[in-house]
């Protein structure tokens, strides 16, 4: 039974409640003094107080998409595979599979507010792989634009959680279809993604030494999955990223690391490093030198400034990042730019993303508007 299945939690709410009515049942007959009446009431609370705390973490991670399997939960599985050989034709399997479309509650069918599409990526340089999603704009399936190609920007969510969060928590899709529908912004293809391509491990998007490729994977395995698939527009810098906490970090760091694809980068509450922690174990094998590497500040001090547009949020009360937001804008030299958006109070939470993504869904369009090959009003 899936981990985020509603039958596993309604299953649990129904355990709980005959445990309740079990234990109310039973605390007459176990309302006796000495060492055996306490031990056995003691226990019926435990018991309690456990399916009770069950009942309470499966609907959190519901909610929020903290573990997407009881595998990622316990750390049991790997999404490197080893990559297969050709078949005899020598024609390697699809880099990226559509599993099919889902319904998220768009204002309209697929030629009126675009659709969304669950898909399996799968790197052929790294091995890597992961489950995302990919919002298709309306004039992806118009006839007037079937020749057409599209600007792409990848969407990554925080660590933990699950590339869902985009849909269900920040409502990416739908913010993106609004704006296309009411021509705010031009039709653009949205990857929702999540940053970490290890159960049970943040990579922080980098490239570990002996360890998974995940900077290569997010800068050249999956653009060219999606390019594959899909009728992108792939002209310089006509790519762009946006990303909550962790995912922010990885927004910031793709337009830095690879400008020649990513001409732009939006951190939503953004990490500027990454952090060491027994969720990241040793990303650098100890070097000092990869340790700065990816550090993005300490990049945008002492390596050549990339030609990208990067904007960063944060609040002045309820962010801890607001001063490594503004020691990261101030770094910044020519011919990289660096927009901020400063919130007087906000949070590191899914409201504070939410209503901040219009905004930066209308910000990436108008840094990759000359980027990308223009496309027909219908």
């Amino acid at each position: 039974m899936a981990l985020t299945s509603k039958t596993l939690l309604c299953i649990l709410m129904a355990g709980t409640l005959v445990v309740s009515v079990l234990i109310l049942w039973l605390w007459p007959r176990a309302a006796r003094p000495g060492p055996a009446g306490w031990a056995a009431r003691l226990g019926m609370l435990a018991v309690a107080q456990l399916c009770l705390l069950s009942v309470l973490l499966v609907a959190a991670n519901r909610s929020f998409g903290f573990y997407s399997s009881w595998d990622e939960l316990l750390g049991r599985s790997s999404t490197v595979q080893a990559l297969e050989a050709a078949p005899a034709g020598g024609k390697l399997p699809p880099a990226l599979t559509v599993k099919g479309p889902r319904s998220i509650g768009l204002k309209g069918p697929a030629p009126v507010a675009g659709q969304v599409e669950e898909v399996a990526i799968r790197g052929r340089l790294t091995g890597l792989s992961m489950t995302g999603y990919v919002y298709l704009p309306p004039q992806y399936f118009q006839a007037a634009y079937r020749t057409r190609t599209f600007p792409v920007v990848v969407a990554i969510t925080g660590q933990p959680g699950i590339s869902k969060n985009l849909i269900t928590q920040l409502k990416v899709p739908q913010a993106v279809s609004e704006a296309v529908m009411a021509k705010t912004v031009r039709p653009t293809i949205y990857v929702l993604v999540r940053p970490s391509v290890v159960p049970g491990r943040d990579t922080n998007c980098t490239d570990v030494p002996g360890g998974p490729q995940a900077l290569t994977f997010f800068n050249q395995d999956l653009p060219a999955a999606v390019s594959e698939h899909y009728r992108t527009t792939d002209t310089p810098g006509s790519w762009g990223a946006v990303g909550n906490s962790t995912g922010g970090y990885c927004a910031l760091k793709l337009p830095m690391t690879n400008p020649a694809r990513y001409g732009a980068g939006a951190g939503l509450s953004a990490d500027y490093f990454a952090r060491k922690d027994r969720d990241t174990g040793d990303l650098y094998d100890g070097s000092r030198k990869l340790q700065n590497e990816n550090d993005l500040t300490w990049r945008l001090r002492h390596r050549p400034a990339p030609p990208v547009s990067l904007l960063v949020s944060s609040s002045k009360q309820g962010e801890p990042n607001y001063r490594p937001t503004l020691e990261f804008a101030a770094a910044a030299k020519a011919p990289t730019r660096v927009a901020k958006l400063i919130r007087e109070e906000g949070g590191h939470n899914f409201q504070t993303w939410r209503e901040e993504y219009p905004e930066v869904i209308r910000w990436l369009d108008a840094q990759l508007r000359d980027r990308a090959a223009p496309t027909p009003a219908p």
